[in-house]
Formats: C-alpha cells, sequence, structure tokens
C-alpha cells in the first residue's frame, strides 16, 4: 500500500491509501493501527498508552475523486469546525444509506 495522505485532528485521522485490491480493509486497518500504536508508545515517551479505538470506517475513492480527497484531509481542523467529526459520519452513512448500529457509533 502507498500513503497519498494521512491528516486529521486530535480525535480522529483520514488515511487516503493506493492498495492492492486484494488487500482486505480489515488487514490494512491492522497494520496501520499495530504498527503505529506500536511506534507511538515506544518512541513519544506519553504518560499513559496509547491505543486506537476498535472500530474504523473505510470508503472507497474514484480516481477522479483524489485531489478533492485531498483537500479535505488537509483541511481537518477548519472543517471540524463547522461540522463535528460525529455528525458528518453519520450524515455520510445517512445519506449513502449504509446501515449501522448504534452501539458502535461514538458516544
Amino acid at each position: 500500500m502507498k500513503a497519498i495522505e494521512v491528516g486529521g485532528t486530535a480525535d480522529h485521522i483520514h488515511a487516503l491509501l493506493s492498495m492492492a485490491p486484494t488487500m482486505a480493509p480489515a488487514t490494512v486497518v491492522q497494520i496501520l493501527k499495530g504498527n503505529s500504536s506500536k511506534w507511538i508508545n515506544e518512541s513519544l515517551g506519553l504518560p499513559c498508552r496509547f491505543e486506537w479505538q476498535e472500530g474504523y470506517g473505510a470508503f472507497s475513492v474514484s480516481f477522479s475523486q483524489v485531489d478533492k480527497t485531498v483537500a479535505y484531509i488537509r483541511n481537518q481542523e477548519e472543517h471540524h469546525r463547522k461540522k463535528s467529526i460525529q455528525q458528518e459520519y453519520l450524515g455520510f452513512l445517512k445519506k449513502h444509506r449504509i446501515p449501522y448500529d448504534e452501539r458502535y457509533i461514538w458516544s
């Protein structure tokens, strides 16, 4: 896989990745979370152990939307001054009629 753009805010990240069609999104997330949490815990000297939340969202983006997606990722702080990640995520799921369980959405 190749990272095209990675960014976010204090409570979430976005990663636009190019990956082989044979790679399962769950495997990609497992690799990213595992390697990054190991690096954070070994390198940053935080007062407590860093852990990612259990869940994640994964969505595909067409090639024609890559530049727009990169701009969106780079502008997270400004973007979330207007709409929280929770509001945005739920709106996205509803707009695209993606079923979800409230128990697995932020509280």
